[in-house]
């Protein structure tokens, strides 16, 4: 009788990625990502466990999307004042903050529980080639689609 294969928190080995968003669409980006930060892409995923990988994301500011998406998609958000409902198109989302826009894709692809909350602690996203994780030695994550 086969077992089903469960990994242990003491057997998850963790790597290092670093992708260029450069002329990447947003949402396959944002997609392969979450699926490297959930574990999905190794043998031992385990859906209750965080069993992915760190992730980091340069060059956000180049980042590419089709259609009239830069004007026509907006970024919600409430105080819970009376008043207080602000809307930001992507256009100048991507201006003032554009790995908020990364970063906001990515949480949407990930599960809604202190898990995903985790998984997402496991992302850096920075806006020109330059970030300070060198030391962890990441390797270069190639985007197929």
């Amino acid at each position: 009788m086969r077992t089903t294969f469960i990994a242990k928190t003491a057997e998850i080995e963790r790597k290092w990625y670093v992708v260029d968003a450069a002329d990447h669409t947003l949402g396959r980006l944002a997609s392969e990502v979450a699926s490297v930060l959930k574990g999905k892409n190794k043998p031992t995923y385990t859906p209750h466990l965080d069993t992915g990988d760190y992730v980091i994301i340069i060059n956000a500011d180049k980042i590419k999307v089709t259609g009239k998406k830069l004007d026509q998609k907006l970024y919600r958000k409430h105080s819970e004042y009376t008043g207080g409902f602000k809307e930001i198109t992507l256009r100048q989302m991507l201006d003032k903050k554009p790995e908020d826009v990364l970063l906001h894709a990515v949480k949407g692809m990930l599960p809604k529980n202190t898990l995903g909350k985790n998984m997402l602690k496991k992302l850096y996203v920075y806006t020109g080639t330059e970030h300070g994780h060198e030391a962890q030695k990441p390797e270069v994550l190639e985007i197929k689609y």
